[in-house]
């Protein structure tokens, strides 16, 4: 049988990374979208050309996140494709305007265009995987999101220096948990991959004095690939985690 996972962004970073680690595994349709003008960058050309496990095979759609029609067309090319089901759908495409902007100067168009990406744009996703989603026998949703979404750590994290980053995974969680209830067959999974090495990731790490970022990529997507495996509806499913497996406040 073949397993069917769709990743959204798979261009560079985790994405990237979540797309090579299921490409390893046997029988696995990994389908990952990138932006057209992401189509001839060096990582993408190096996961067309990576060494898929035995009955694996990678399948590339174009969605731009600000689109309200580009996620739409994309799982209508996947059905013209002859796949007919998706087991797990990881909305991991975003992205942080960098250097962030102070609450008290953030302009209306940045706030706007950081939830189109980041909350509006997975749930376009969600909405154009969901028929393909019901009819998978366990069918997973799993939202890539941030610490700074929880409200609760906002304190402790000082996450308000996020701004419309921030605010706009804190939507992503609220999705997330939604998604949850559409399904009682559902499993809905908020997690925050840490602090990676990836470009913000790494920006971030020398705001707070570190020389880079605590996680590999690799550390992060196979923490991640754990949690979404062994998650459950009665256990894990409309919650938020960690990489360490650990719960996390809204």
């Amino acid at each position: 049988m073949v397993f069917v996972v769709f990743i959204s962004g798979v261009s560079k970073g985790i994405g990237n990374g979540f797309a090579q680690a299921y490409l390893s595994r046997p029988d696995h349709i990994v389908i990952g979208s990138i932006r057209e003008s992401a189509a001839s960058s060096p990582k993408v050309k190096e996961l067309q050309s990576f060494p898929a496990a035995e009955g694996s095979k990678l399948m590339l759609v174009t969605i731009e996140s600000t689109s309200p029609t580009d996620a739409a067309k994309a799982l209508q090319q996947v059905k013209d494709a002859g796949i007919d089901h998706i087991d797990i759908a990881i909305a991991n495409a975003g992205g942080s305007p960098i250097p962030t902007t102070p609450l008290e100067s953030i302009s209306a168009e940045e706030m706007t265009t950081t939830y189109q990406v980041n909350a509006v744009g997975p749930l376009m996703l969600f909405q154009a995987c969901r028929p393909l989603l019901e009819k998978s026998s366990s069918p997973k949703w799993a939202s890539i999101t941030t610490g700074g979404g929880s409200i609760t750590l906002m304190g402790s994290i000082r996450s308000w220096d996020g701004s419309s980053y921030a605010a706009a995974k804190a939507a992503l969680n609220w999705i997330t948990r939604a998604i949850h209830f559409t399904n009682e067959r559902f499993v809905a999974v908020a997690l925050n991959p840490g602090l990676v090495q990836t470009e913000p990731g790494n920006w971030i790490a020398k705001r707070w004095g570190l020389e880079k970022a605590t996680y590999t990529i690799e550390e992060s997507v196979s923490a991640m690939m754990n949690i979404i495996d062994n998650s459950t509806r009665e256990q894990t499913s409309g919650k938020f985690f960690g990489i360490d497996g650990k719960e996390r406040p809204w």
